[in-house]
């Protein structure tokens, strides 16, 4: 099979996770036998055109925009004239696969101007992010999802929630739609050769002292004042040997306050922006991770937390019940309780032969639930079927 992959995110152009989600699915479809060409949006000193693990990448430039809608408007007229033109001198192409509205403009565009048929993968909705519609730009947004999500031949999302919420938000006929998880390359966490553990802890945390952390961006839907509002519970129960580390770059001053007000600035370290080096070593000294978000359709910040063995907390939101198996592979708490979350905490920290089962549990699951190869497969039966159906 021939596959046009329109995408406005692909390494080293970073924004969210559907960067990682392309990079990592379509080198699989590649060993499988087919040709993926992907356009994506310049970026840097990037090349324009060159070969990714076998995928035949294409960054495309684009006019800036006075606003972030008018430049997307101008993604979407790039995305339509150079697909149109690897379209006829590549072609011809069997299928065309669009992720999220932002280039759903431009996958339509060809899909009709091509008689292409096209396959959307939807990440996230903004009907979710926003818990409702409740302005016009979450209506526009929402539009352009829903168009894109009609125009499909067939409707890929990552977890049984996201299929009940695009049936909710943008009346996705459930048997339209594919759940297909995403995965994670579990060998991308590289324990460093020569790594002096101890000396790198210090600057975290006292040697007596439990590593508590999220990761993730600084969003009222990730849950971070959650996270800090369990903190005085977790910090009593444990003596005040523990040590609530926030990663992650992006505005932290409301965040920050909440800290001094509830009296643990001092065992609170936001770090910023961390490199994945860093936090690849910070993980290997870590004793818990949490994420205690309000939305999240997957969380693949959990599949991280797997590879690195750390044990995990998660809310019951969206698809994170679905990813963190309640103790089995991590504990699960109620979304926005911070009492919840600070009893998940404690488990795992008070109970450190419990906390290595959960780690090796999870890290187990990766090879059987989270797999990109596997993963791979089942894109390509979605793929298949939308052919098949054609030719009926």
């Amino acid at each position: 099979m021939k596959i046009l992959v329109l995408t406005w995110e692909f390494p080293p152009r970073i924004v969210g996770g559907i960067s990682r989600h392309v990079a990592e699915l379509y080198p699989e479809l590649v060993k499988l036998g087919h040709s993926i060409h992907l356009l994506t949006v310049e970026f840097g000193k990037a090349a324009s055109f060159e070969v990714v693990e076998g995928i035949k990448v294409h960054r495309l430039p684009v006019k800036p925009g006075h606003d972030f809608f008018h430049w997307i408007g101008n993604l979407n007229e790039s995305m339509g004239y150079y697909g149109g033109k690897i379209i006829q001198d590549e072609g011809p192409f069997d299928l065309i696969h669009a992720h999220d509205w932002v280039v759903g403009d431009g996958a339509i565009a060809l899909k009709q101007l091509f008689n292409i048929p096209l396959v959307a993968t939807i990440h996230a909705t903004e009907y979710g992010r926003h818990n409702g519609i409740h302005n016009p730009t979450q209506s526009y947004i929402a539009n352009k999802e829903k168009s894109l999500s009609d125009q499909a031949a067939r409707v890929i999302v990552c977890s049984q929630y996201m299929r009940h919420e695009l049936q909710r938000a943008l009346q996705t006929q459930w048997e339209k739609m594919d759940v297909i998880f995403n995965g994670i390359r579990p060998e991308k966490k590289h324990r460093q050769p020569n790594f002096e553990a101890i000396t790198f802890r210090r600057q975290f945390a006292e040697n007596d002292q439990k590593i508590v952390y999220y990761v993730g961006r600084m969003t009222y839907e990730k849950g971070v004042s959650v996270f800090l509002n369990a903190a005085p519970k977790v910090s009593s129960a444990m003596g005040g040997k523990v040590k609530f580390i926030i990663i992650g770059g992006g505005n932290t001053d409301s965040l920050k306050e909440q800290a001094w007000k509830l009296g643990i600035w001092d065992q609170c370290y936001f770090t910023g922006f961390m490199s994945d080096q860093d936090l690849d070593k910070f993980q290997t000294i870590a004793d818990c991770a949490v994420f205690p978000s309000l939305y999240e359709p997957f969380g693949i910040v959990a599949l991280e937390s797997f590879a690195a063995r750390v044990p995990v907390v998660v809310s019951d939101t969206g698809g994170l019940p679905e990813v963190v198996q309640h103790t089995k592979t991590g504990i699960v708490t109620q979304t926005n309780n911070p009492h919840s979350l600070a009893w998940g905490i404690l488990e795992v920290l008070k109970n450190p032969d419990y906390a290595q089962w959960l780690i090796d549990n999870a890290y187990q699951s990766l090879a059987q639930r989270f797999n990109w190869a596997k993963l791979a497969k089942q894109t390509e039966t979605v793929y298949v079927t939308i052919l098949h159906k054609l030719k009926k």
